[in-house]
C-alpha cells in the first residue's frame, strides 16, 4: 500500500470521524477540564459580587413551614436596609404562581407594595417569553407589577451531552435580553453591547454560552432568618447582588447538574445565577474552538496514527501513540485552564484508536477471537442459569405436597379429642412453626423463579394503601405479642391508588416481618404513612439490632444476608427484601434504607400516586 493511498484513507477516516456526534464524550472531557481548573483554584473569581440567602430545612422548621408573603416583606425591609445593588427571587412558579411562598391577598398586596420600593427587584423563571406573547411572565394579581424576567436554566437535555447537566447559559432569546447579562451589565458596562460578550454562539432563536463554573461553595451564603434577625454583617451586602432561593431537597427544580457532577442536588439553583453573571462580569466565558479547526486536528492526528503504524514497530508505535494521547490531553487542558478555549478532544482520540486498530489486522482478529468466546461464553451462562431456574422451581413445586401433608396432619392431630402430652404439644408447635418456615422459603425461592424467568404481571386494582397495610399489621400482632413488641401505627388518609393488591401485601409483610424479627423484645415498631410530591410514602421503623454501613448497599441484592445476621440464630432466605423490592419495583416504586447499627432501621416504601 502506497504511502499516498494510507494517507488518503486517513484523510477519509478522519472526515467520517469529524461528522459523528460525540457530544456525550466531548462534554465528559469538558467536565474533567473544568474540574482541574478548579482544583487549581483558577476558576475563583477576584472579587464575586453575588450573594446566596436560602430557605433551607432548618428555615422550614422554624417557620413551621415555607415562610409567608408577611415574613418576606419582614425580610425584603431588612434586606433592603443593607443596600443590595440587585435583590434576586430565585422561587418555583406554576401557572404565575410562587409556589414556596403563601398568604392571603392582602398579604399579597403588601408584599407587592414593599417590592415596589425596592429599585432592582427582579424574580426569575426558566420561562421564556416569544415575540408577542407580552404579559406571559407576569405573576397573577396583586403581582403583576414585580419584574419577571427569563434566565433560564439551559441544561443539556434534549441537545449536546444529553446527559441533564447544565453547560451553557443564554444571553438573549428573539433578540431580547435575559436577565443574567442586564444584571451584569451594571458591574461591567462592555458587555452592555451583547456584541463585546465573550465566548457567545447562536443556537436557534437565541445567543448563548459557556459558563465559567467555580467550585460549590466559592459564593457566601446566609439563611433568611439570618437576616430578619440581623445576624449578618452589614458592610458586606453594599452593592452586591442577593439572590434568594431555596434549599430544601423538596423539589429537583431547587438544583442543577454541573460539570462538577451529575448527581440531581450538584448545585443549588442561586449558585448557578451567581456563576453566569460572575463570567458575565468578568467577561471570561469559555470560547469553544470551531468546527473547521476541529477537523483540521482530527486530520493530523489521522496522519500521525497511519505514519506510526506502518513506519515503527507494535512496541515503539504503541509508545508514540501513547505519548501522542498525553500530549494532546495536556496541550488542551492548558488551553482551557490558561486561557479558557475549549478544544475538542473526542474526534481526535477516536481518530487514533480507530486508525490504528484499522490498520493492524492481526488485532482485529485478535478482537473478533475474544468477542466470539465472550459470545459463546454468555450463551452457555444463559443456559446453565436457565437449568438453574428450572430446578429450583421443580424443586420447590415437589416440596410443597410433603409439606402441606405434614401441616394438614399437625392441624388433624392437634384437632384430635385425645389428650396430649405437654411435650407431645411443644413437639406439634415445633413441627408447625418448620414447616411454615419452610413454606415461606419455597414461596420466596417460587416467587424468584418467576421474576427470573419474567413471569410475574401486575393485577392492578384501585385500593387504600392503609388498609392493606392494617390487614398486614393485624396479621403480624401475635408473631409481635411473642417478642413483647408493640406496633405503633400512624396512618394519614390516602385516596385510593392503582396497586396490585397481592403483591403490595407482601411487600408489607416482608418489611414489618423483618422488622418484629430483628428487633430486641419489649421494643416499639412504629408503622406510618403519608402522602407528599405525588407519592404515598410508608415507613416501617425499628429498635432493632440495625443494619452495619457496608452492608446496607447490598441488603436488597437476592440471597444476601449480613455477616452479623449469618452466624446469629435468625433464619432467613435472603430474599425478603430482594422480593418486597422487586414488587415496589413494578410499581414504579422504590424502597429506601436508612439505619444505624445498634439504633435501628427505618425503610421507606414510596408509590407513585399516578
Amino acid at each position: 500500500m502506497s504511502l499516498l493511498l494510507k494517507f488518503f484513507f486517513a484523510a477519509v477516516a478522519s472526515t467520517v470521524i469529524s461528522s459523528l456526534k460525540l457530544d456525550y464524550i466531548e462534554s465528559f472531557f469538558y467536565d474533567q477540564r473544568v474540574q482541574i481548573k478548579s482544583a487549581l483554584k483558577l476558576s475563583t473569581p477576584q472579587n464575586p459580587k453575588s450573594i446566596m440567602v436560602l430557605i433551607d430545612h432548618d428555615t422550614v422548621v422554624k417557620y413551621k413551614g415555607f415562610p409567608s408573603y408577611i415574613d418576606h416583606t419582614h425580610f425584603l425591609e431588612r434586606l433592603q436596609a443593607l443596600q443590595p445593588k440587585f435583590i434576586l427571587y430565585d422561587f418555583r412558579s406554576k401557572d404565575n404562581e410562587l409556589v414556596d411562598i403563601e398568604g392571603n391577598f392582602a398579604d399579597r398586596i403588601i408584599f407587592s407594595e414593599a417590592v415596589g420600593k425596592i429599585s432592582h427587584f427582579y424574580i426569575l423563571t426558566d420561562e421564556l417569553e416569544m415575540k408577542g406573547e407580552a404579559g406571559k411572565l407576569q405573576l397573577n394579581t396583586p403581582l403583576e407589577y414585580i419584574n419577571r424576567l427569563p434566565a433560564p436554566k439551559t441544561s443539556d437535555t434534549i441537545l449536546f451531552a444529553k446527559d441533564g447537566i447544565t453547560r451553557r447559559f443564554m444571553i438573549s432569546y428573539q433578540d431580547t435580553v435575559l436577565l443574567h447579562p442586564q444584571v451584569a451589565g451594571w458591574y461591567n458596562k462592555s458587555i452592555r453591547d451583547l456584541s463585546n460578550i465573550r465566548g457567545q454562539f447562536e443556537l436557534y432563536d437565541s445567543i448563548q454560552g459557556y459558563t465559567q463554573y467555580s467550585a460549590p461553595g466559592t459564593y457566601p451564603v446566609y439563611r433568611f432568618d439570618d437576616i430578619i434577625e440581623g445576624r449578618v454583617p452589614a458592610e458586606i451586602f453594599k452593592d452586591k447582588i442577593v439572590i434568594v432561593g431555596t434549599d430544601t431537597g423538596k423539589s429537583a427544580k431547587e438544583y442543577v447538574a454541573t460539570p462538577f457532577s451529575s448527581e440531581v442536588t450538584a448545585m443549588r439553583s442561586t449558585e448557578y445565577h451567581a456563576n453566569v453573571i460572575q463570567t458575565l462580569i468578568d467577561n471570561n466565558a469559555v470560547v469553544r474552538w470551531p468546527r473547521w479547526m476541529n477537523i483540521i486536528l482530527t486530520c493530523l492526528i489521522s496522519f500521525l496514527t497511519v505514519y506510526t503504524v506502518f513506519a515503527l514497530r507494535p512496541g515503539r508505535g504503541l509508545i508514540v501513540l501513547m505519548l501522542t494521547l498525553v500530549g494532546l490531553a495536556t496541550a488542551v487542558i492548558f488551553a482551557f485552564v490558561a486561557f479558557n478555549i475549549w478544544i475538542d478532544l473526542a474526534h481526535p482520540f477516536l481518530a487514533i484508536f480507530i486508525c490504528y486498530y484499522f490498520f493492524i489486522p492481526y488485532r482485529l482478529i485478535k478482537e473478533n477471537r475474544l468477542t466470539w468466546e465472550y459470545y459463546q461464553r454468555n450463551k452457555l451462562l444463559k443456559q446453565v442459569e436457565e437449568l438453574k431456574t428450572n430446578f429450583i422451581s421443580m424443586m420447590s413445586h415437589d416440596l410443597k405436597t410433603p409439606i402441606a401433608r405434614i401441616q394438614g396432619m399437625t392441624e388433624v392431630i392437634t384437632s384430635d379429642d385425645q389428650k396430649l402430652s405437654v411435650s407431645q404439644h411443644e413437639a406439634l408447635d415445633n413441627i408447625k412453626t418448620s414447616s411454615d418456615d419452610l413454606l415461606k422459603f419455597i414461596n420466596s425461592i417460587l416467587q424468584y423463579g418467576r421474576i427470573e424467568s419474567q413471569g410475574l404481571e401486575l393485577n392492578l386494582q384501585s385500593k387504600d394503601v392503609n388498609k392493606l397495610l392494617s390487614e398486614v399489621i393485624k396479621k403480624h400482632e401475635f408473631l409481635a405479642k411473642v417478642k413483647k413488641i408493640k406496633l405503633n401505627s400512624n396512618l394519614e388518609p390516602l385516596f385510593p391508588i392503582n396497586v396490585d393488591p397481592d403483591l403490595i401485601k407482601q411487600v408489607f409483610s416482608n418489611l414489618l416481618e423483618n422488622a418484629i424479627k430483628y428487633s430486641r423484645e419489649e421494643s416499639t415498631i412504629y408503622i406510618s404513612s403519608r402522602e407528599a410530591d405525588n407519592n404515598v410514602y410508608i415507613d416501617f421503623k425499628d429498635e432493632g439490632v440495625g443494619i452495619p454501613t457496608a452492608d446496607l448497599p447490598n441488603i436488597f441484592m437476592k440471597f444476601f444476608r449480613s455477616h452479623d445476621v449469618k452466624i446469629s440464630t435468625i433464619k432467613g432466605s435472603g430474599l425478603g427484601l430482594y422480593l418486597a423490592s422487586y414488587f415496589a419495583e413494578l410499581h414504579q416504586g422504590t424502597i429506601t434504607v436508612t439505619s444505624q447499627a445498634g439504633v435501628g432501621s427505618c425503610f421507606t416504601v414510596k408509590l407513585p400516586i399516578n
